[in-house]
């Protein structure tokens, strides 16, 4: 990729984390144990049904241990998540290697991304909707995709990889791919996980928008 599209993309701000960089340096490493059982549970679906206390049971640490991370179940599940989310988020961007070009780079950004409904079903998918402040956070990190997305869109025009087109309208459409195809509603209908039906359908979209060499 170009290197101007570096100090583009770096411009895009990331969403804010509900457990602060700070708070999470300071964390003990069996702070950090308990919150990755956490998630592990969470993404088993093995989280909803269960108390505080239940919850305190399976990861094995004590009820205040909980507490001290956050003071309510659903806040202590958001937490997870959007831990889950900031780490899938780095991860995506370290898949951005220096000299790709920018459809490189789109694809390789993408296929990361979606790196976070790739263990998503039907039930959690129902269970995660119910949760006061759930859907605010997954369309926070979802618009920070779609805005990187455009970054790298734009610089696809730029370098003349593929024709102009709204690079706005159609970082919408790839960017939001992944959490569309999580909606209760529209993951039944899938004949595959919602990682696998975004990573296909983007590249389909991929090799539709390429200039050939006689473009």
């Amino acid at each position: 990729m170009s290197a101007q599209a570096a100090p583009a993309i770096a411009r895009v701000s990331a969403p804010r984390p509900l457990l602060a960089a700070e708070v999470e340096r300071a964390l003990s490493d069996r702070q950090r144990e308990i919150l990755d059982a956490l998630e592990a549970l969470a993404m088993q679906d093995g989280f909803a049904e269960l108390t505080m206390a239940q919850l305190a049971a399976r990861v094995n640490c004590s009820l205040r241990t909980l507490y001290a991370l956050a003071p309510r179940k659903d806040a202590l599940l958001l937490m997870v998540i959007d831990r889950r989310l900031h780490r899938i988020g780095r991860a995506a961007m370290a898949a951005i290697e220096p000299g790709m070009d920018a459809l490189t780079a789109l694809r390789a950004y993408l296929e990361a991304a979606t790196t976070a409904v790739a263990p998503t079903t039907e039930a959690f998918a129902r269970k995660l909707a119910t949760v006061p402040g759930a859907e605010d956070l997954t369309r926070a990190h979802a618009n920070y995709v779609t805005a990187v997305t455009e970054r790298l869109l734009e610089r696809a025009v730029a370098e003349r990889q593929i024709e102009p087109v709204d690079t706005g309208a159609l970082a919408l459409v790839l960017g939001g791919m992944g959490a569309f195809f999580s909606r209760p509603n529209v993951l039944r209908r899938l004949q595959a996980s919602p990682k696998a039906t975004s990573d296909a359908i983007l590249a389909i979209v991929l090799r539709g928008l390429a200039r050939t060499p006689s473009d």
